[in-house]
């Protein structure tokens, strides 16, 4: 099972929002993970978002999206949103692979933080992120404050 981490581009979001699906416990907003939300995050933060593809042959088609990261900057901080990669390709490198993009990507950018929000209760997730040698912060209380009620998350279950 060979694969590729390239760029994302508006053209993989049904791929995206097919592997977006397969994940339990994703999260995912009305307005911000739509179509239009997507293309407008992609435009904002020109080459900074990666998928993770197939290649070649395999029991998936060549192409097929397995990983993928919503990553951006404000030019100060960079941040990963919906980090996720396929189940059945996990503890592969495929995340790891991903990350690296996007971190050279923001260094490229002159962007020397990055930030990311993980649920307490995604072990998967948490796991993960220590392994690669994030830190989880105990200094700071994050805060959210909705401008549109109707950004609704919904769940997979």
């Amino acid at each position: 099972m060979s694969y590729c981490v390239r760029p994302m581009e508006e053209a993989d979001y049904e791929g995206i929002k097919a592997l977006w699906m397969t994940i339990h416990g994703f999260g995912i907003r009305s307005i911000d993970d739509s179509r239009e939300g997507v293309e407008r995050f992609l435009r904002r933060n020109p080459g900074l978002s990666v998928v993770a593809v197939t290649e070649g042959p395999g029991a998936d088609p060549a192409g097929t999206v397995i990983g993928a990261i919503l990553c951006g900057h404000d030019g100060r901080r960079g941040c990963l949103y919906h980090v996720c990669v396929r189940e059945d390709y996990r503890l592969r490198g495929v995340g790891k692979a991903m990350v690296v993009h996007c971190m050279n990507a923001l260094k490229a950018e002159q962007i020397n933080k990055v930030s990311l929000i993980a649920f307490t209760k995604n072990d998967v997730g948490n796991a993960f992120w220590n392994r690669i040698g994030w830190t989880k912060r105990g200094d700071l209380n994050y805060y959210d404050f909705v401008l549109n009620e109707a950004n609704i998350t919904a769940f997979n279950q």
